[in-house]
């Protein structure tokens, strides 16, 4: 696909996905979403890469839909759930989970981790997209806002569901009610981030953090455990959590990753994992 509104680059098992729109605040737009999806299911289906890391060009991450296809829609005749259901799309993810086959929430059936880098405003819809990552770290000071509130527009792409999940249900309540902008500090403190970094060493700081990641643990633990987390929401049965990880217990103790973790932990060595085999 030809990139018109991203960028992407694979360096030391991390794949760099940069949405890149500067002029527009990086605003969301259907092309934006057909190579996103593109290139995440591209760097999923790649065994080179062990990390994916999401970030914005410029100085911010996502400002949200472009206002511009929000006024289309708002004059279009046509029925907005039905053209963006119709549009012909990659489909990252698929065939885990029959809830991760929707819009965003497909990042959870992807088999490697996606660590979302908010370089600076996450607004909207870049909340949802951040929120369906697995981990997050933002800039000193980023704002944050889910912003539909004051647009006329109800919690989007899944926020009402995934945000109480993150940060709980009463300060899901106030973000999403009320608008406001949140910085970077307070949602690390509500739990939605994992770290705030300074925004002069932000970019290569995760970067750093990602290669680490991809150098240091088995890509075959790291997807056994995605599927665990992110399927035991749909069922929250701790009992059947228990069971489905005696089951992959078993599973990777014959996996060759384990044996080699096991090793080189006793011989106080890097670990040496394999590339993960995509066929099951």
């Amino acid at each position: 696909m030809e990139l018109k509104v991203t960028q992407s680059d694979v360096q030391d098992g991390v794949a760099l996905v940069r949405l890149n729109r500067p002029d527009r605040g990086n605003s969301w737009t259907h092309r934006m979403n057909a190579e996103y999806r593109w290139l995440m299911q591209s760097h999923d289906a790649n065994p080179e890469v062990r990390v994916i890391v999401v970030t914005g060009a410029g100085r911010q991450f996502c400002v949200g839909a472009d206002f511009r296809a929000l006024e289309h829609h708002q004059e279009s005749k046509q029925d907005y759930t039905k053209v963006t259901d119709d549009l012909e799309l990659a489909n990252p993810g698929s065939g885990v989970h029959e809830e991760f086959e929707h819009e965003l929430v497909w990042h959870w059936g992807l088999n490697k981790p996606v660590i979302a880098a908010v370089n600076g405003a996450c607004a909207g819809i870049a909340l949802s997209l951040a929120a369906f990552c697995d981990l997050r770290y933002a800039a000193a000071g980023a704002k944050f806002t889910a912003a539909t509130s004051k647009l006329g527009l109800p919690a989007e792409y899944g926020l009402s569901w995934v945000l109480p999940r993150l940060v709980g249900l009463s300060p899901a309540v106030d973000i999403l009610f009320t608008g406001r902008v949140v910085l970077a500090e307070e949602m690390q403190s509500l739990g939605f981030l994992h770290g705030v970094i300074p925004a002069d060493d932000f970019e290569a700081e995760v970067l750093k953090r990602a290669r680490a990641f991809a150098a240091s643990v088995s890509p075959v633990a790291v997807r056994a455990a995605k599927r665990q987390i992110y399927a035991e929401q749909m069922h929250l049965q701790p009992g059947r959590s228990v069971e489905d990880a005696k089951r992959l217990t078993g599973e990777l103790l014959k996996h060759t990753d384990c044996r080699e973790g096991v090793k080189a932990m006793q011989e106080k060595r890097a670990p040496a994992f394999q590339a993960l085999d995509l066929r099951g």
